[in-house]
């Protein structure tokens, strides 16, 4: 009995409906435009610095519109209220709800993955040290965001394999040719910690999990004019960082960092070509051969 009162109400609320939108006059109108400064990503599913700018503005101008009524549209418009009112009513009394699924974002105690990431990797290497190989990580990916913002990619490639290096370059490219910087400003790395260690084939992995603060926008490389982003905001992202090395390699004593200024198999000041090798020993040093190498980056 009740479905069927609630249908005709329901029937009702439709004819009054029909009703007030025809008594009304529109007398005027107003205009309203949306700007956005866009969106951008300095990479794919290896490389993203940020993808949303979050800076548009909107701008509106003239009225919000003046309606002309019929002498009876107050009357029409109270009883529309009222009928809506009670189906409302009538509909949580039976229990007509809506059907709300509520997604739970899954906790990660990422304390407990690295106490357990490091324990399986102290097993196969027991000098490494898990405080040095963190801090110099912290320090790669500045250095990382300095070269993109410098648009000099060659100081990386030490820290990449081929495949990462090469892309990156290649992304590099596109904002050089259409004389543009996409600039990192005022980088901050919040928090970083190893979370994942594994052996797949001849290669051990190791993730870091990076938590960093920056400024991301593209300018006009000559008028330094910004195209895209705004220089006032700063994003927090979080960063997944994958190394990888040769399987049974170990840390030598007194040196668990990525190796930033010598070659990790003569020992010579670090000069690299452009296909990965020391121009001292000709050692291809960016496969992961000597040391742990750069193989993904990317935005979680």
């Amino acid at each position: 009995m009740k479905t069927r009162f609630k249908k005709i109400i329901l029937a009702v609320i439709l004819l009054l409906g029909i009703i007030f939108t025809a008594s009304q006059v529109k007398a005027d109108v107003g205009s309203f435009e949306s700007y956005s400064s866009g969106s951008s990503s300095s990479g794919s599913s290896s490389w993203s610095s940020s993808s949303s700018w979050g800076s548009g503005s909107r701008h509106g101008s003239g009225t919000g519109g003046i309606y002309i009524f019929g002498d009876a549209t107050p009357f029409i418009g109270i009883a529309f209220i009222a009928v809506i009112l009670l189906y409302l009513y009538l509909s949580y009394k039976t229990g007509a709800k809506p059907n709300r699924t509520v997604a739970h974002k899954e906790h990660v105690d990422y304390n407990q993955k690295e106490q357990e990431a490091i324990a399986k990797l102290v097993q196969v290497d027991p000098l490494f040290n898990k405080e040095e190989f963190v801090a110099s990580t912290k320090t790669l990916f500045v250095k990382l965001q300095q070269a993109w913002t410098d648009r000099d990619w060659s100081v990386i490639r030490v820290f990449e394999t081929n495949e990462l290096y090469e892309q990156h370059r290649n992304q590099l490219q596109g904002y050089i040719d259409n004389n543009q910087i996409n600039v990192m400003d005022r980088i901050c790395v919040k928090h970083a910690q190893i979370i994942d260690f594994r052996q797949e084939g001849d290669k051990d992995i190791l993730v870091v999990r990076l938590d960093s603060r920056m400024a991301d926008y593209i300018i006009d490389a000559t008028t330094k004019k910004v195209l895209k982003g705004d220089k006032n905001i700063e994003y927090e992202n979080t960063y997944l960082m994958t190394f990888i090395r040769k399987k049974g390699l170990q840390t030598k004593e007194g040196n668990s960092k990525i190796n930033t200024t010598n070659c990790p198999n003569c020992g010579a000041p670090t000069q690299i070509t452009s296909a990965g090798e020391c121009e001292y020993c000709g050692s291809v040093i960016t496969t992961g051969e000597y040391d742990w190498v750069l193989s993904n980056l990317e935005r979680e």
